[in-house]
C-alpha cells in the first residue's frame, strides 16, 4: 500500500485541493482496486459496504484502541477551547452543501463529517494534538479503480509536531497499510458477485 507523492495526488480534479488551501497535506496513501464494472462511485462502495471500508487489522484496532486510552487518561481528545476556533465545515459553500451527500458535523467514530460527495470525502477530528483532515477518494482509471486516503494536519499548538513525529511511524508502518489492505478487501468482497 504505497504512500505516494503529492504532486500525483495534488493532478487529481478533487474539491478538496482547493477547500484545505493551506492547511498542510500531512501525507497521502493509495492503493488499487481490480476493476469489476465501471461507473462505481465512493458513494456507492460505502452503501454497499455497509458504511464499513475500513476493518483493521486486532492489531491496528488494539493499537488505536491503546492510543484512545490513552487520550481519556490525558484528555488528548476533548476539543480544545480556544485554539481552534475555526472547524472545516466552516468553508463550505452554499454549492458544497447542496452537493452533500451527508450533513456537515454529522458523527463518523471520532470524527466529524465535513462533506460527502460521489467520489470524494472529508472528515475531520479536532483535539488537544491536531486539527486533523482525512480524505477519502475514489478515482477510476483505464483499467481500474484508484483509492486515495489523504491526511492533512493543522497545528493547534506546539505540540502537534512532536506528536506526528511521535506516532508516524506507527501510522506509516501499521495503521495505514492495514486501513488499505482493508478496503481491498471490503471491496473485493462487496464486488465479489459482479465479476
Amino acid at each position: 500500500m504505497p504512500q505516494i507523492s503529492t504532486q500525483e495526488f495534488e493532478r487529481l480534479p478533487l474539491r478538496v485541493h482547493e477547500f484545505l488551501a493551506g492547511v498542510p497535506l500531512h501525507d497521502v496513501w493509495a492503493v488499487d482496486l481490480p476493476r469489476v464494472r465501471s461507473g462505481i462511485t465512493l458513494e456507492e462502495f460505502f452503501r454497499a459496504s455497509g458504511a464499513r471500508p475500513f476493518r483493521p487489522s486486532p492489531v491496528v484496532r488494539a493499537l488505536i484502541g491503546f492510543r484512545f486510552f490513552l487520550g481519556r487518561v490525558f484528555g488528548l481528545d476533548s476539543e480544545p477551547d480556544t485554539t481552534v476556533r475555526e472547524t472545516f465545515a466552516t468553508r463550505l459553500t452554499s454549492a458544497d452543501i447542496s452537493k452533500s451527500l451527508a450533513p456537515a458535523g454529522e458523527r463518523e467514530g471520532p470524527f466529524r463529517i465535513v462533506y460527502r460527495f460521489e467520489n470524494e470525502q472529508l472528515l475531520e477530528l479536532i483535539n488537544r494534538t491536531a486539527h486533523a483532515a482525512a480524505l477519502s477518494a475514489l478515482v477510476e482509471t483505464a483499467g481500474a479503480y484508484r483509492f486515495y486516503f489523504g491526511v492533512y494536519v493543522r497545528n493547534v499548538g506546539r505540540w502537534t509536531p512532536v506528536y506526528m513525529a511521535l506516532i508516524d511511524p506507527f501510522r506509516k508502518l501499521l495503521v495505514y497499510p492495514s486501513l488499505l489492505r482493508s478496503v481491498r478487501t471490503t471491496w473485493n468482497q462487496t464486488f465479489s458477485a459482479a465479476r
